[in-house]
């Protein structure tokens, strides 16, 4: 097979920094927050996260592309990552499930990248200074213009981007024979793989979008209440989400938060949050549950955590740690059944060793409905 042909491209960082390398997917200028992510593989699963929507998604691992796409893994209905940074960038593919490449695939979903980048030299650099702001062009290429558009980029800090993920109605998913409980869902970027693992439990989800009328999540009479993941800074999403995370704690039936889910829930009960150095994202981070003693691995995405001196001991305790920075990965409320974790329990391709907080969910649903 030819060649392809490569087009030049520059990854422009808001502190000055300037990569040289060439075009891959889409040809055009994005741009937000640069951040990396260390899995080897999963790149469909993390390319349509919903929590990494306005994100600039660096792979660290080398190789991206090789066993192309499938329809069958996207997390959501389309990309939401804002552009992509690799090392080694696959035009070919070597997968008889794959559909297309990812080539094809980035071209179709419009998504700009760039490939021939030192990887390993940039998330350095980000570790060093900190996650910050940047652009990808294959259209623009001088670097002091696109230096001067990486710096004026919107912050990720006070931004509400959970509605703009969210689905537009309600949507209820079944479970095939019989249904065990009504789960309440809130959509704030929910993955695919939540409403699999849901209803292979066999529970019935109505998923609300992030803006939903409190009439409306009444009438569903939920045995139980889900929050799920997404994008942006909890802070300014609980100014609307609260009110149903409110309503959930009096209505005396379960809750359980994932990801921003957990933030939300966190904040409720006076707990803060707060945006983190560098963040957490990759499928290899060591989890501690401090109820069992054992270590969890872990899909971990999120660049806002929650303030460890802020919990205070009558209404959470801490049940999860990050054993790499000793970051809170998860809580149990005091003042409500319910509890939350800060990782990805549901996580695909994986890995599985958190599935069970899912079944820990359930039977506490079983328990307040006997």
């Amino acid at each position: 097979m030819a060649l392809q042909p490569r087009e030049k491209a520059i990854l422009a960082l808001s502190d000055g920094t300037v990569v040289h390398g060439f075009s891959v997917g889409h040809k055009g200028l994005t741009g937000g927050e640069l951040c990396f992510n260390t899995s080897m593989t999963g790149y469909q699963e993390i390319f349509t996260d919903p929590s990494y929507y306005g994100q600039l998604m660096m792979m660290t691992y080398p190789h991206i592309g090789n066993y192309g796409t499938m329809a069958r893994d996207d997390e959501h209905r389309k990309v939401m990552v804002a552009g992509i940074i690799t090392r080694a960038f696959s035009h070919e593919y070597s997968n008889p499930q794959a559909d297309r490449s990812l080539q094809q695939y980035l071209e179709d979903h419009k998504v700009v990248g760039i490939s021939g980048v030192d990887t390993r030299a940039l998330v350095r650099h980000i570790r060093e200074k900190g996650v910050m702001n940047a652009v990808i062009s294959s259209e623009e290429l001088d670097p002091e213009v696109l230096v001067k558009m990486a710096k004026e980029w919107e912050p990720m800090e006070g931004l509400e981007l959970a509605t703009r993920v969210s689905r537009s109605e309600a949507q209820t998913f079944q479970p095939e024979g019989e249904s065990r409980f009504r789960i309440a869902a809130f959509d704030y970027g929910i993955k695919r793989n939540i409403i699999n693992s849901f209803v292979a439990r066999g529970c019935t989800l109505r998923v609300f979008p992030a803006k939903t009328s409190l009439d409306e999540v009444k009438a569903w009479e939920a045995d139980g209440f889900f929050f799920s993941n997404g994008p942006g800074d909890p802070n300014p999403t609980g100014e609307y989400a609260l009110e149903i995370v409110e309503y959930a704690k009096k209505s005396g039936k379960p809750l359980f938060g994932i990801c921003l889910g957990h933030q939300l829930m966190a904040l409720s009960e006076g707990i803060e949050v707060g945006k983190m150095f560098v963040g957490h994202r990759g499928a290899n981070h060591p989890v501690k549950n401090l109820k069992t003693g054992l270590v969890e691995i872990s899909t971990q995405n999120h660049g806002f955590a929650v303030k460890e001196d802020s919990v205070s001991e009558e209404v959470a305790e801490i049940t999860h740690i990050n054993l790499n920075d000793r970051t809170v990965e998860g809580l149990a409320f005091k003042r409500f059944p319910g509890f939350s974790v800060q990782y990805h329990p549901e996580a695909s391709p994986g890995p599985h060793d958190s599935a069970y907080l899912f079944d820990q969910f359930i039977e506490l649903m079983a328990k307040h409905t006997s």
